[in-house]
Protein backbone atom coordinates (compact mmCIF):
# COMPACT_ATOMS: atom_id res chain seq x y z
CA UNK A 1 0.00 0.00 0.00
CA UNK A 2 1.40 3.77 -0.39
CA UNK A 3 3.18 5.25 2.81
CA UNK A 4 1.89 8.18 3.31
CA UNK A 5 5.03 9.36 4.24
CA UNK A 6 5.13 10.95 1.50
CA UNK A 7 3.53 14.07 3.58
CA UNK A 8 6.47 14.54 5.67
CA UNK A 9 9.44 13.64 3.27
CA UNK A 10 8.63 15.16 0.68
CA UNK A 11 9.04 18.40 2.47
CA UNK A 12 12.96 17.70 2.32
CA UNK A 13 15.35 19.52 0.83
CA UNK A 14 19.07 19.75 1.72
CA UNK A 15 20.07 23.61 1.79
CA UNK A 16 23.48 22.73 3.53
CA UNK A 17 26.32 19.94 3.58
CA UNK A 18 24.69 19.63 6.82
CA UNK A 19 22.15 17.30 8.84
CA UNK A 20 18.81 18.60 9.32
CA UNK A 21 18.10 18.70 12.79
CA UNK A 22 15.00 20.16 12.87
CA UNK A 23 11.68 19.57 10.95
CA UNK A 24 10.94 22.96 10.84
CA UNK A 25 13.97 23.53 8.11
CA UNK A 26 12.42 21.54 5.43
CA UNK A 27 10.66 23.18 2.85
CA UNK A 28 7.57 22.71 1.49
CA UNK A 29 6.41 19.47 -0.71
CA UNK A 30 5.57 22.47 -3.87
CA UNK A 31 9.02 23.93 -3.83
CA UNK A 32 10.56 20.30 -3.83
CA UNK A 33 7.69 18.87 -6.74
CA UNK A 34 7.14 22.00 -8.61
CA UNK A 35 9.18 21.08 -11.39
CA UNK A 36 7.87 17.78 -12.08
CA UNK A 37 4.93 17.03 -14.30
CA UNK A 38 1.67 16.08 -12.88
CA UNK A 39 1.86 12.55 -14.51
CA UNK A 40 4.92 11.79 -13.75
CA UNK A 41 3.58 11.88 -10.08
CA UNK A 42 1.16 8.94 -10.85
CA UNK A 43 3.54 6.84 -13.03
CA UNK A 44 6.33 7.24 -10.74
CA UNK A 45 3.69 6.10 -7.68
CA UNK A 46 2.46 3.19 -9.92
CA UNK A 47 5.96 2.17 -10.56
CA UNK A 48 7.12 2.27 -7.26
CA UNK A 49 4.13 -0.12 -5.94
CA UNK A 50 4.83 -2.22 -8.65
CA UNK A 51 8.37 -2.67 -7.58
CA UNK A 52 6.99 -4.04 -4.48
CA UNK A 53 5.01 -6.07 -4.90
CA UNK A 54 7.39 -8.41 -6.90
CA UNK A 55 8.65 -8.87 -3.22
CA UNK A 56 5.65 -9.04 -0.88
CA UNK A 57 3.27 -10.78 -3.89
CA UNK A 58 3.78 -14.55 -1.53
CA UNK A 59 2.79 -12.50 1.46
CA UNK A 60 -0.45 -11.20 -0.61
CA UNK A 61 -1.53 -14.94 -1.08
CA UNK A 62 -1.15 -16.02 2.08
CA UNK A 63 -3.01 -13.31 4.04
CA UNK A 64 -6.16 -13.98 1.40
CA UNK A 65 -5.30 -17.71 1.43
CA UNK A 66 -6.20 -17.25 5.17
CA UNK A 67 -9.15 -14.94 5.35
CA UNK A 68 -10.91 -16.25 2.32
CA UNK A 69 -10.35 -20.41 4.29
CA UNK A 70 -13.25 -20.88 7.63
CA UNK A 71 -10.53 -23.18 8.94
CA UNK A 72 -8.01 -22.18 11.42
CA UNK A 73 -4.65 -22.18 10.23
CA UNK A 74 -1.38 -20.38 10.35
CA UNK A 75 0.79 -18.71 8.16
CA UNK A 76 3.61 -21.62 8.47
CA UNK A 77 0.75 -24.14 8.01
CA UNK A 78 -0.08 -22.03 5.01
CA UNK A 79 2.92 -21.75 2.94
CA UNK A 80 4.08 -24.93 3.64
CA UNK A 81 0.95 -26.72 2.08
CA UNK A 82 1.02 -24.57 -0.73
CA UNK A 83 4.29 -25.75 -1.62
CA UNK A 84 3.89 -29.25 -0.72
CA UNK A 85 0.75 -29.80 -2.39
CA UNK A 86 1.33 -26.51 -5.89
CA UNK A 87 4.26 -25.96 -6.03
CA UNK A 88 6.76 -23.89 -5.04
CA UNK A 89 6.23 -20.93 -7.89
CA UNK A 90 2.59 -21.48 -7.01
CA UNK A 91 3.60 -18.89 -4.27
CA UNK A 92 3.26 -16.29 -7.12
CA UNK A 93 -0.34 -17.01 -8.23
CA UNK A 94 -1.99 -13.85 -8.99
CA UNK A 95 1.24 -12.00 -9.46
CA UNK A 96 -0.39 -10.61 -12.95
CA UNK A 97 -3.60 -9.12 -11.29
CA UNK A 98 -1.21 -7.91 -8.33
CA UNK A 99 0.81 -5.39 -10.80
CA UNK A 100 -1.88 -4.44 -12.18
CA UNK A 101 -3.28 -3.59 -8.89
CA UNK A 102 -0.58 -1.66 -8.39
CA UNK A 103 -0.69 0.09 -11.64
CA UNK A 104 -4.52 0.94 -10.81
CA UNK A 105 -4.81 1.65 -7.21
CA UNK A 106 -1.33 2.65 -6.06
CA UNK A 107 -1.03 5.30 -9.05
CA UNK A 108 -4.09 6.73 -8.48
CA UNK A 109 -3.60 7.00 -4.65
CA UNK A 110 -0.32 8.34 -4.73
CA UNK A 111 -1.39 10.95 -8.13
CA UNK A 112 -4.43 12.22 -6.43
CA UNK A 113 -2.81 12.59 -2.96
CA UNK A 114 0.13 14.64 -4.17
CA UNK A 115 -1.96 16.53 -6.25
CA UNK A 116 -4.53 17.69 -3.25
CA UNK A 117 -1.20 17.97 -1.43
CA UNK A 118 0.63 20.23 -3.58
CA UNK A 119 -2.58 22.27 -4.24
CA UNK A 120 -3.54 23.41 -0.52
CA UNK A 121 -0.09 24.06 -0.09
CA UNK A 122 0.06 26.91 -2.97
CA UNK A 123 -3.38 28.35 -1.13
CA UNK A 124 -1.35 28.16 2.11
CA UNK A 125 1.30 30.50 0.36
CA UNK A 126 3.97 27.45 0.03
CA UNK A 127 3.52 26.34 3.76
CA UNK A 128 2.28 22.66 3.99
CA UNK A 129 -1.27 21.56 5.12
CA UNK A 130 -2.05 21.02 8.69
CA UNK A 131 -2.33 17.18 9.81
CA UNK A 132 -6.29 17.38 9.39
CA UNK A 133 -6.10 18.18 6.06
CA UNK A 134 -3.29 15.51 5.23
CA UNK A 135 -5.58 13.08 6.93
CA UNK A 136 -8.45 13.94 4.44
CA UNK A 137 -6.12 14.29 1.80
CA UNK A 138 -5.10 10.71 2.48
CA UNK A 139 -8.89 9.44 2.71
CA UNK A 140 -9.35 10.89 -0.37
CA UNK A 141 -6.95 9.48 -2.39
CA UNK A 142 -7.70 6.28 -0.95
CA UNK A 143 -11.36 6.15 -2.17
CA UNK A 144 -10.42 7.50 -5.54
CA UNK A 145 -7.67 4.40 -5.95
CA UNK A 146 -10.06 1.74 -4.00
CA UNK A 147 -12.80 2.63 -6.74
CA UNK A 148 -10.35 2.58 -9.97
CA UNK A 149 -8.44 -0.51 -8.57
CA UNK A 150 -11.36 -2.33 -7.81
CA UNK A 151 -11.44 -4.71 -10.84
CA UNK A 152 -8.16 -5.64 -10.47
CA UNK A 153 -8.22 -6.45 -6.51
CA UNK A 154 -11.18 -8.95 -7.38
CA UNK A 155 -9.05 -10.61 -10.03
CA UNK A 156 -6.10 -10.99 -7.19
CA UNK A 157 -8.06 -12.49 -4.51
CA UNK A 158 -9.75 -14.64 -6.55
CA UNK A 159 -6.78 -15.98 -8.29
CA UNK A 160 -4.84 -16.47 -4.98
CA UNK A 161 -7.62 -18.47 -3.49
CA UNK A 162 -8.54 -20.39 -6.18
CA UNK A 163 -6.05 -22.75 -4.81
CA UNK A 164 -8.98 -23.60 -2.14
CA UNK A 165 -11.66 -24.81 -3.65
CA UNK A 166 -12.44 -28.13 -5.48
CA UNK A 167 -10.36 -28.58 -8.59
CA UNK A 168 -13.80 -28.87 -10.24
CA UNK A 169 -15.25 -25.18 -8.94
CA UNK A 170 -11.27 -23.47 -9.69
CA UNK A 171 -12.00 -20.64 -11.95
CA UNK A 172 -8.60 -21.10 -13.05
CA UNK A 173 -7.83 -17.13 -14.29
CA UNK A 174 -4.17 -17.84 -16.43
CA UNK A 175 -3.68 -14.02 -15.67
CA UNK A 176 -5.32 -10.77 -14.69
CA UNK A 177 -6.36 -9.73 -18.12
CA UNK A 178 -8.12 -13.42 -18.57
CA UNK A 179 -10.15 -12.97 -15.14
CA UNK A 180 -11.22 -9.33 -15.94
CA UNK A 181 -12.46 -10.34 -19.68
CA UNK A 182 -14.08 -13.69 -18.21
CA UNK A 183 -15.74 -12.00 -14.61
CA UNK A 184 -17.43 -9.61 -17.19
CA UNK A 185 -18.73 -12.29 -19.70
CA UNK A 186 -19.63 -14.87 -17.25
CA UNK A 187 -21.25 -12.63 -14.35
CA UNK A 188 -21.38 -8.97 -15.71
CA UNK A 189 -19.59 -6.01 -15.63
CA UNK A 190 -20.89 -4.85 -12.44
CA UNK A 191 -19.25 -7.66 -10.66
CA UNK A 192 -15.81 -5.98 -11.43
CA UNK A 193 -16.73 -3.56 -8.71
CA UNK A 194 -18.34 -6.09 -5.85
CA UNK A 195 -17.64 -5.00 -2.72
CA UNK A 196 -16.67 -1.31 -3.62
CA UNK A 197 -18.02 0.32 -0.31
CA UNK A 198 -15.97 -2.31 1.38
CA UNK A 199 -13.26 -1.28 -0.47
CA UNK A 200 -13.40 1.74 -0.64
CA UNK A 201 -13.80 2.16 3.26
CA UNK A 202 -11.27 0.28 3.81
CA UNK A 203 -8.81 2.26 2.13
CA UNK A 204 -9.92 5.46 4.33
CA UNK A 205 -9.37 3.36 7.46
CA UNK A 206 -5.75 2.41 6.07
CA UNK A 207 -5.29 5.96 5.04
CA UNK A 208 -6.16 7.68 8.11
CA UNK A 209 -4.00 4.83 10.57
CA UNK A 210 -1.58 5.29 7.77
CA UNK A 211 -1.12 8.95 7.83
CA UNK A 212 -1.34 9.66 11.31
CA UNK A 213 0.70 6.79 12.98
CA UNK A 214 3.34 7.41 10.16
CA UNK A 215 3.42 11.23 11.00
CA UNK A 216 3.70 10.41 14.93
CA UNK A 217 6.11 7.58 14.61
CA UNK A 218 8.39 8.99 12.37
CA UNK A 219 8.07 12.59 14.48
CA UNK A 220 9.20 10.93 17.40
CA UNK A 221 12.16 8.68 16.56
CA UNK A 222 13.18 11.95 15.05
CA UNK A 223 13.19 13.94 17.69
CA UNK A 224 15.25 11.64 19.98
CA UNK A 225 17.91 12.28 18.31
CA UNK A 226 19.50 8.85 17.30
CA UNK A 227 17.81 8.83 14.05
CA UNK A 228 18.56 10.98 11.09
CA UNK A 229 16.45 11.54 7.79
CA UNK A 230 17.38 8.76 6.25
CA UNK A 231 16.05 4.75 4.71
CA UNK A 232 16.63 3.44 8.61
CA UNK A 233 14.24 6.48 9.83
CA UNK A 234 11.84 5.88 7.12
CA UNK A 235 11.87 2.44 7.78
CA UNK A 236 11.36 2.08 11.52
CA UNK A 237 8.28 4.59 11.20
CA UNK A 238 7.18 2.54 8.60
CA UNK A 239 6.72 -0.54 10.44
CA UNK A 240 5.04 0.75 13.04
CA UNK A 241 2.56 2.72 11.53
CA UNK A 242 2.11 -0.76 9.18
CA UNK A 243 1.39 -2.71 12.18
CA UNK A 244 -1.38 0.25 13.65
CA UNK A 245 -2.97 0.17 10.33
CA UNK A 246 -2.93 -3.94 9.94
CA UNK A 247 -4.84 -3.94 13.88
CA UNK A 248 -6.93 -1.12 12.57
CA UNK A 249 -7.99 -2.21 8.87
CA UNK A 250 -7.97 -6.10 8.90
CA UNK A 251 -11.78 -6.87 9.99
CA UNK A 252 -12.56 -4.75 6.72
CA UNK A 253 -10.10 -6.29 5.02
CA UNK A 254 -11.27 -10.04 5.41
CA UNK A 255 -15.08 -8.69 4.63
CA UNK A 256 -13.66 -7.52 1.35
CA UNK A 257 -12.16 -10.81 0.92
CA UNK A 258 -15.09 -12.83 1.18
CA UNK A 259 -17.32 -10.57 -0.42
CA UNK A 260 -15.24 -10.59 -3.78
CA UNK A 261 -14.18 -14.22 -3.45
CA UNK A 262 -18.21 -15.24 -2.68
CA UNK A 263 -20.20 -17.21 -5.06
CA UNK A 264 -24.08 -16.67 -6.13
CA UNK A 265 -25.68 -20.00 -5.10
CA UNK A 266 -29.11 -20.33 -6.15
CA UNK A 267 -29.22 -16.59 -7.63
CA UNK A 268 -28.63 -15.64 -3.66
CA UNK A 269 -25.21 -14.15 -2.64
CA UNK A 270 -23.53 -15.70 0.69
CA UNK A 271 -23.33 -11.91 2.21
CA UNK A 272 -25.02 -9.05 1.51
CA UNK A 273 -22.18 -6.72 2.73
CA UNK A 274 -19.21 -6.05 5.00
CA UNK A 275 -20.95 -5.87 8.18
CA UNK A 276 -23.21 -9.29 7.68
CA UNK A 277 -19.56 -10.69 6.67
CA UNK A 278 -18.58 -9.44 9.74
CA UNK A 279 -20.83 -10.20 11.99
CA UNK A 280 -20.98 -14.12 10.60
CA UNK A 281 -17.27 -14.22 11.30
CA UNK A 282 -17.83 -13.26 14.62
CA UNK A 283 -20.38 -15.38 15.29
CA UNK A 284 -19.01 -18.68 13.57
CA UNK A 285 -15.71 -18.84 13.80
CA UNK A 286 -14.74 -16.48 16.78
CA UNK A 287 -14.29 -12.72 17.57
CA UNK A 288 -10.00 -13.00 17.10
CA UNK A 289 -10.72 -14.79 13.43
CA UNK A 290 -11.29 -11.38 11.99
CA UNK A 291 -7.75 -10.31 12.53
CA UNK A 292 -6.75 -14.00 10.60
CA UNK A 293 -3.59 -13.75 8.49
CA UNK A 294 -2.60 -10.74 10.82
CA UNK A 295 1.31 -11.54 10.17
CA UNK A 296 1.43 -12.21 6.77
CA UNK A 297 -1.16 -8.69 6.47
CA UNK A 298 1.17 -6.79 8.71
CA UNK A 299 4.45 -8.43 6.65
CA UNK A 300 3.16 -6.82 3.60
CA UNK A 301 2.14 -3.63 4.58
CA UNK A 302 5.17 -3.02 6.55
CA UNK A 303 7.56 -3.85 3.73
CA UNK A 304 5.03 -2.84 1.35
CA UNK A 305 5.20 0.46 2.60
CA UNK A 306 9.26 0.54 2.87
CA UNK A 307 9.56 -0.41 -0.51
CA UNK A 308 7.42 2.08 -2.05
CA UNK A 309 8.58 5.28 -0.22
CA UNK A 310 12.22 3.94 -1.05
CA UNK A 311 11.63 3.26 -4.70
CA UNK A 312 9.62 6.47 -5.22
CA UNK A 313 12.31 8.57 -3.83
CA UNK A 314 14.84 7.18 -6.15
CA UNK A 315 12.82 7.34 -8.90
CA UNK A 316 12.33 11.00 -8.17
CA UNK A 317 15.78 11.88 -7.09
CA UNK A 318 16.95 10.00 -10.74
CA UNK A 319 14.43 12.19 -12.33
CA UNK A 320 15.50 15.50 -10.64
CA UNK A 321 19.02 14.61 -10.96
CA UNK A 322 19.47 13.59 -14.10
CA UNK A 323 16.56 15.64 -15.91
CA UNK A 324 16.19 18.59 -14.18
CA UNK A 325 20.51 18.86 -13.27
CA UNK A 326 19.02 19.34 -9.65
CA UNK A 327 21.87 17.92 -7.19
CA UNK A 328 20.94 19.71 -3.93
CA UNK A 329 17.58 18.31 -3.64
CA UNK A 330 17.70 15.20 -0.91
CA UNK A 331 14.95 12.86 -1.48
CA UNK A 332 12.10 13.74 -3.50
CA UNK A 333 8.62 12.76 -1.26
Amino acid sequence: MLSLDRTEAAETIIKTPAKVKNPAEMASAADVQKAMPNGLKFIFGGLSGMGAVVFTQPLDLVKNRMQASKAKSSSMLVISGIIKNEGMTKLYTGFSAGLARQATYTTTRIGVYTLLFEHASKLNHGEPPNFFYKLAFGMAAGVCGAFVGNPTEISLIRMTSDGLLPKVQRRNYTHVFNAVFRITKEEGVNTLWRGTTTTMGRAMVVNAAQLATYSQAKQGLFSTGYFDDNIFLHFCASMISGFVTSAASMPLDMAKTRIQNMKIIDGKPEYKGAFEVISKVVRKEGFFSLWKGFMPYYMRIGPNTVLTFVLLEQLTQLYKKHILGDTQIRGGI
